[in-house]
């Protein structure tokens, strides 16, 4: 039975490979693990099994079936007999990932840290079942082992009562890779990255090379996608655009506030533009075209057309249920509009008001009438003052005919003076 051994990829590459006879036939070039990221049970951690070897024997390359294949150390040194040379077959080979080829040296990201960092080395683990790849080094120590001086500076620093910086990331905490040299599908390592909040995963695409980027984004859901890219700075989201196809560029578009979107389009070209608006279903692209045709310094160019209104004739519980039906995003609950037939605003309704009401109260009883509010066509100069005068979290915009249009949060109202957002 193989007793317990701990190593890393950097102890074992260049290391003899022999035969059963105890004759050298290669040294090992790579580790070849199972890439085919099962979701393990709640109670245990997925670590890729070492399912072959990369070698060269008699000037050949091959990929020897690790199956057969023992690992023995004498004090520091390792040892790879292999009982029988049996080669991977084809199907074996299948959602495998040489470690050396493909994560060395590469990106990761660090779900916990939530941010992009770099392997620096691998460390394994040999148990009766097989080998493992437990871990990834992007400490310090990981780059000194592997120009093979980390056992003299901890000497030396252990004299000052120091030690190297070491940090591991377990592989289950490791979300995705740097595969832009190795066709693999993301998606099969990337299920960590649902678990991190849009923010954060714009912040680490944002820091990827542009073909990886595109591959990441690519592994997530529509829903998940439109979040991003609403994160991402411009120069981010265009390249993400131009990377998609345009069936797939404009289902993740659907997905986001039509005010997003005009922003977004804006700073594309016109062509380019066009061909995403015509692409995207009829009533979404109609509402990103209306935006577009105001001035970047008008109030309609950073309002939102989504937002939710009642009728003054509806009760408190009625309009609970709407809500709960609906489930709108945060921003959108802000303020909650009653309007009459016509669409015309009449009143706003705070959600604190409606919450503390009666359920058979009608929102008549406990609407403000003298709502405030801006034309579509108002400059964004005025925002500023009216939501520090009155305290507002948003205010609803009209046309000249108090039409509702939509409303301006105050998120945008900041963005815009911060210069965040795209203007014209």
């Amino acid at each position: 039975m193989t007793a317990q051994i701990t190593f890393y990829l950097s102890q074992i590459i260049g290391v003899k490979l022999y035969n059963a006879d105890g004759d050298r036939v290669g040294k090992i070039l790579d580790v070849i693990v199972n890439a085919a990221n099962t979701p393990a049970p709640a109670d245990e951690s997925f670590r890729p099994m070492v399912v072959g070897i990369k070698t060269r024997i008699n000037g050949k390359l091959r990929y020897l079936n690790a199956l057969h294949i023992e690992i023995s150390r004498i004090e520091k040194k390792f040892i790879f007999s292999c009982k029988k040379i049996v080669d991977l077959t084809e199907k074996q080979f299948e959602n495998t990932l040489p470690l050396v080829h493909n994560i060395l040296d590469r990106q990761i990201v660090d779900i916990n840290g939530r941010k992009l960092v770099r392997v620096n080395d691998v460390r394994l683990v040999t148990v009766p079942s097989g080998t493992y790849a437990i871990a990834v080094d992007i400490g310090t120590e990981g780059l000194l082992r592997r120009i093979g001086i980390s056992e003299i500076v901890n000497k030396v620093l252990s004299l000052t009562k120091k030690n190297i910086n070491t940090r591991f990331i377990l592989w289950d905490d490791v979300a995705t890779f740097d595969h832009s040299n190795f066709n693999i599908k993301l998606s099969s390592t990337s299920s960590g990255l649902h678990k991190l909040h849009p923010s954060d995963l714009a912040d680490i695409i944002e820091e990827m090379g542009r073909s990886s980027r595109a591959k990441v984004f690519e592994s997530l859901d529509e829903e998940k996608a439109a979040d991003v890219l609403e994160e991402l700075e411009p120069y981010a989201q265009a390249q993400i655009i131009e990377s998609l196809p345009i069936a797939k560029a404009a289902d993740v578009l659907e997905k986001m506030p039509a005010d997003e979107v005009a922003d977004l389009l804006d700073g594309l070209e016109d062509d380019k533009a066009e061909m995403l608006l015509n692409e995207m279903e009829k009533e979404s692209s109609e509402e990103v075209r209306e935006l577009l045709e105001y001035s970047g310094k008008e109030v309609g160019s950073i309002m939102t057309t989504d937002y939710m209104s009642f009728r003054e004739t509806m009760t408190v519980e009625e309009t609970l249920i709407e809500l709960r039906h609906q489930k709108p995003e945060a921003d959108m609950i802000y303020s909650l509009f009653v309007t009459d037939k016509d669409e015309k605003l009449v009143a706003t309704v705070t959600l604190r008001d409606l919450v503390i009401s009666e359920p058979n109260i009608t929102l008549k009883d406990i609407m403000q009438i003298d709502a405030i509010s801006v034309f579509d066509d108002d400059k964004i100069d005025t925002l500023a003052e009216i939501i520090s005068k009155y305290d507002l979290l948003a205010i609803p915009v009209t046309d000249k005919e108090m039409k509702m249009e939509g409303m301006v949060v105050i998120d945008d109202i900041v963005e815009d003076l911060l210069g965040k957002r795209k203007t014209k």
